[in-house]
């Protein structure tokens, strides 16, 4: 009979924390919470990781994540030291959470809300389609409500922890089944069907091939409704890394882990990039898993390849002029879609007729962008380094030009023209960032990478070492690496339930945060 999660056995009063992305910082948060003392340390100048930002020549950019969901799990981590986020972050709900433009010219706006949605549904494909996404939505919530505790916010010591009565019913409700297919059954219309799959590339993955499963992220975009941090979602990085200071973390930036010190099979100590020497009862380890593996010399055995989620070229431009056409967050969808996934997933070529995510973060905070001055960020997939191996030196500038071209032809027009300043992130970028294949969106959510079988956060061998973040358990996104911290840090203290539950923080946070 299960018993709980396991734990690291030993002394854990002083824990090193590699690396100050929101995986980190979720650690480091329970941690002290839990009565821990916590040095964390930080290759760069500041917190944030994959949720970090930087300044343009006056303009604030988002270097990573630029979606916020679920933002309860920020709270709960805050909780744990007794704070709150609304004390901390100035957060707006989007509405719309998405704008979907599609290739015959049509424009759907994304609402979180159920009736706005089922209105604008109804306007966009009919009365038959709005009834579908009332179902879907109900199918979503279920999924998710299913998955919440027993799935994406549990630890798995082995397969066998899957054997529980949620597993059976989430079967039942095709959970098991292909997203694609699964959403279809609900919607008919073609482009609806889009808006409510697309997510499945975050977890690196075709609509066609996902699990229905990851239908929980269409639930927290479109049911659970998208955020944004006044300043940017850097912001939030850096409000977690200050409460953390607040209560005793010592932050150390410019400062990465060289070496591990170790004696049997635990680590005593952590060597820094400066030479330093910082004894240690207990070490979470956040970098991308080759990196941590390689400081903790060895990697655990697995069956199969790793398969990594495909990546992205990001362009961030500053603009001379404003951009009102643009939502928060913008999809152009091209005309293609399942060739769209072949080339970047198996061909290892750029998309022929791209898919775009256009981010206009100055559309809810003005103070991003020098006064009269817009900031967009143009996302687009692409393949991975062992996909594709595609030389991004001199490939990139050109497909800089391509995707203003595109966005041109599909409405923006003068965008080229208003562009003062910009900065082109490729796969090379992210690769010399320490991402694996280039790739800032780690293993992709394949079966053999899922759940129990997606690398655990403890490393057999190392008797004191636990792994956070994208690469290990639940996965991909701010959501699963929130939670992964939290996990994390309850391995150490023996606290599998460190902080509240998701769903009690879920309800306080409705309940009592007041929302922009």
């Amino acid at each position: 009979m299960r018993t709980g999660p396991r734990s690291i056995a030993g002394p854990t009063d002083h824990v090193v924390v590699v690396g100050a992305g929101l995986a980190g910082l979720s650690a480091t948060l329970h941690l002290l919470g839990a009565g821990r003392s916590v040095t964390v340390l930080e290759s760069a100048s500041g917190p944030g990781g994959r949720a970090g930002s930087a300044l343009l020549d006056g303009y604030r950019i988002d270097t990573g994540a630029s979606v916020l969901t679920m933002p309860e799990l920020a709270d709960e981590a805050l909780a744990a030291v007794g704070e709150s986020l609304a004390d901390r972050v100035h957060l707006t709900r989007l509405d719309p959470a998405y704008r979907a433009r599609f290739a015959d010219g049509s424009v759907l706006d994304v609402h979180a809300d159920a009736d706005a949605m089922a209105d604008e549904v109804r306007r966009f494909a009919g009365p038959r389609e709005a009834d579908g996404y009332r179902r879907l939505r109900a199918w979503l919530t279920e999924l998710y409500r299913l998955q919440r505790d027993r799935f994406i916010g549990a630890d798995f010591d082995s397969p066998l922890d899957l054997a529980t009565p949620a597993l059976a019913r989430l079967a039942a409700i095709g959970g098991f089944g292909r997203l694609g297919p699964a959403v279809g059954r609900f919607l008919h219309d073609e482009r609806l069907r889009r808006v409510f799959t697309f997510q499945s590339l975050y977890a690196g993955l075709a609509p066609h091939r996902a699990l229905a499963a990851y239908g929980v992220i269409a639930y927290m975009d479109t049911v659970a409704g998208v955020y944004f941090p006044r300043g940017g979602v850097g912001a939030l990085a850096s409000a977690l890394a200050d409460a953390a200071a607040a209560h005793g973390a010592a932050m150390r930036y410019r400062t990465g882990a060289a070496w591990l010190e170790r004696s049997g099979e635990r680590v005593t100590a952590v060597r820094t990039s400066h030479g330093e020497r910082i004894a240690c009862d207990a070490v979470v380890l956040t970098p991308d898993l080759p990196v941590s593996y390689r400081l903790l010399g060895r990697a655990p055995r697995r069956p199969v390849r790793a398969h990594w989620s495909p990546s992205a070229v990001v362009l961030h431009a500053g603009l001379t002029r404003p951009r009102p056409e643009l939502a928060h967050h913008t999809v152009y969808f091209g005309d293609a879609w399942t060739r769209t996934f072949d080339e970047i997933l198996t061909r290892g070529r750029l998309m022929s007729d791209p898919s775009l995510l256009v981010t206009r973060p100055t559309a809810t905070d003005p103070r991003l962008a020098p006064a009269g001055r817009e900031l967009v960020s143009v996302l687009a997939p692409c393949p991975n380094l062992a996909t594709g191996p595609i030389d991004w030196r001199r490939v990139g500038p050109a497909y800089a030009e391509e995707l203003t071209r595109v966005l041109e032809d599909r409405g923006l027009t003068g965008l080229r023209a208003s562009v003062e300043v910009s900065r082109l992130v490729t796969p090379a970028d992210w690769e010399a960032g320490g991402h694996a294949a280039g790739t800032p969106f780690s293993l992709a959510h394949t079966f053999r990478q899922t759940g129990p079988f997606r690398p655990r956060n403890l490393v057999r061998g190392v008797a004191n070492v636990v792994l956070a973040g994208c690469g290990t358990t639940p996965g991909v996104g701010v959501p699963p690496v929130l939670i992964s911290g939290r996990l994390a840090a309850a391995r150490i203290t023996g606290n599998a339930k460190a902080g509240a539950s998701i769903r009690s923080q879920a309800v306080r946070w409705i309940l009592h945060t007041p929302l922009a």
